[in-house]
């Protein structure tokens, strides 16, 4: 092969060359250091503030007349009349309804005749008796004769006795053919109607009387919130100040104050009855309706406040992200209080400081965060809570607004 054959293999054999040392710089050339970007979490925060919170017991509960009278007959007779008007108020002596007083006058204008025909007998047995006496000091007749006589004279007056009794009984009997109402009060629907035949052995009556002016709220409690009611009314000495609120709407119906406590803890239920008093001069509350009832025990002053949903819990105890320069930052609480929507703290954060609200699953401490909400503060969170209550259908709450029976906790801090 001559030279000039060979000259295009030899320019083949270095392109070649030269590509493969072109594709091995490229294979293994290191790659450039890339800055690596930190990760964002997007929360919501509420602010710390100090304020009075006050510390309460919230449960469920019903209204009932303070004084419920189921109006029966006590006299045997037709029903004449029922002139009072089903849903009236009543006052107390007014004509409820009338039995047929017809056979209870005769009987008793026969009471009354028997009573003078003993009378009579009586007053002409007391006559012969003095007779008798002055007869026998003179010893005209015998002393038998006395003693027959001044027994006879005690046996009528027994007599007379008897009859006076039948006579006021008589009396009793009329009476009550006039029912009245015993209480003041508003009126229930009518349970029997004029033209029937009224016993004292009906047990349905014939209305039902509630006085609902005041108005009594009953409601448990349990025996571990006891003592702590105890302690705050000085021993059920002073009243406490209590709120209805209606189930569907949430609206305050009314303000009372705490009366009466039960004197046995439910060995069953583990909880005490009690009851408290309304004015009810509105008629908001009625008989038979179910609230919820706030019973405030004390007031605690000054009091540094966070939302209770910024508290979370891990092995060493409870604390809170707090947001500094959009770090968030792990802080250890001191609780004292937990109040529904509200935490009180007796160390750990300040006035002023932004708590996570939401997010906080994400989030470790040292995290960069983004603030997506407006702050939101210890009174906001339960200003939302009364919000969500009022919004929620048929009454419901969502399970996270709803209040235990007993919603404050005190809570002991870890050694």
């Amino acid at each position: 092969m001559g030279p000039s054959k060979r000259f295009p293999l030899i320019l083949v054999g270095v392109g070649a060359v030269a590509l493969a040392l072109f594709g091995w710089t490229l294979f293994h050339k290191k790659a450039a250091p890339r800055t690596a970007t930190p990760s964002v979490t997007a929360i919501a925060v509420g602010k710390v503030e100090r304020r009075d919170v006050p510390v309460s017991i919230n449960a469920l509960a019903q209204a009932q007349g303070w004084q419920t009278v189921v109006v029966r007959p006590q006299v045997n007779g037709p029903l004449l009349q029922v002139p009072v008007r089903e849903g009236a108020d009543v006052t107390k002596g007014e004509l409820i309804a009338e039995i047929d007083p017809t056979p209870f006058r005769h009987m008793l204008m026969q009471a009354q005749g028997a009573l003078h025909r003993d009378q009579a007998q009586l007053d002409l047995a007391r006559l012969k008796l003095a007779r008798y006496r002055q007869l026998a000091e003179q010893h005209t007749i015998a002393v038998l004769d006395v003693d027959t006589q001044a027994a006879l004279v005690n046996e009528l007056e027994g007599t007379v006795i008897v009859d006076q009794g039948a006579v006021g009984a008589a009396q009793v009997n009329l009476t009550r053919t006039r029912i009245v109402a015993p209480i003041s009060g508003r009126v229930g629907v009518r349970l029997v109607d004029a033209g029937n035949l009224v016993s004292t052995t009906d047990t349905t009556g014939i209305v039902t009387i509630n006085q609902i002016s005041p108005i009594a709220v009953t409601f448990t409690v349990p025996q571990g919130e006891f003592q702590r009611l105890s302690q705050a009314s000085e021993g059920f000495r002073k009243p406490l100040v209590t709120e209805a609120y209606g189930q569907e709407s949430g609206d305050l119906l009314d303000t009372g104050e705490l009366v009466v406590v039960d004197n046995r803890v439910d060995p069953n239920t583990a909880t005490v009855q009690v009851k408290a008093r309304f004015a009810n001069a509105q008629h908001r509350l009625w008989p038979g309706q179910l609230l919820n009832v706030r019973l405030t025990l004390q007031t605690l002053h000054n009091a540094i406040a966070l939302p209770t949903i910024a508290v979370n819990q891990g092995p060493k105890g409870a604390f809170a992200y707090v947001i500094e320069n959009d770090i968030a930052v792990i802080r250890p609480l001191v609780i004292d209080i937990r109040q529904d929507e509200i935490t009180t703290v007796k160390s750990g954060v300040e006035p002023g400081d932004s708590v996570v609200v939401e997010g906080q699953g994400s989030l470790r401490g040292g995290a960069r965060v983004s603030v997506r909400r407006t702050p939101m503060s210890a009174s906001d969170a339960a200003d939302e809570r009364q919000l969500t209550r009022s919004a929620a259908p048929s009454g419901r709450e969502p399970a996270r607004a709803e209040p235990r029976a007993a919603s404050s906790e005190r809570v002991t801090p870890r050694t």
